[in-house]
């Protein structure tokens, strides 16, 4: 699995002209990838890491704050592009194993505690954020 991780004062997702998802800051906005050999395993772990990632002011974690995530999939996070200029996708997982995956980080989280809104797997998202500090950071599992 794959997570790009922003802190954010503020961030949202909507589908089709309405929000899917919003949360009010500081949280964190979490683009999370899925590929082939990922399992629920890996799941629990990118929630977990999510959970506790000490990124928000005073070195924080959004368990220490209780502050909420947006998750959002993003297949395009496995995205080749060394060759050419037409990026191949063939290292994501398709939707119908990536889908569950994303929704067990998403359980997972709210099984810690946490206060977690969603995109809409596949849908064409427009996603807004207020990226602070900038803080940016990406997770392989």
């Amino acid at each position: 699995m794959r997570a790009v991780v922003q802190r954010v004062s503020q961030a949202s997702v909507s589908v089709d002209g309405r929000v899917a998802g919003e949360i009010e800051g500081p949280g964190l906005m979490v683009l999370v990838g899925v590929t082939h050999d990922d399992d629920a395993e890996k799941a629990r772990r990118l929630a977990a890491k999510l959970w506790g990632l000490r990124v928000l002011d005073g070195e924080k974690s959004c368990s220490d704050l209780d502050a909420p995530l947006l998750i959002v999939s993003q297949f395009t996070l496995y995205g080749d592009a060394r060759k050419g200029r037409r990026p191949t996708w063939t290292a994501a997982a398709p939707g119908p194993v990536a889908e569950p995956l994303v929704d067990a980080v998403v359980a997972e989280l709210r099984k810690l505690g946490a206060t977690v809104e969603t995109g809409v797997f596949g849908a064409d998202m427009k996603v807004a954020l207020v990226n602070d500090g900038p803080i940016t950071v990406i997770i392989d599992l």
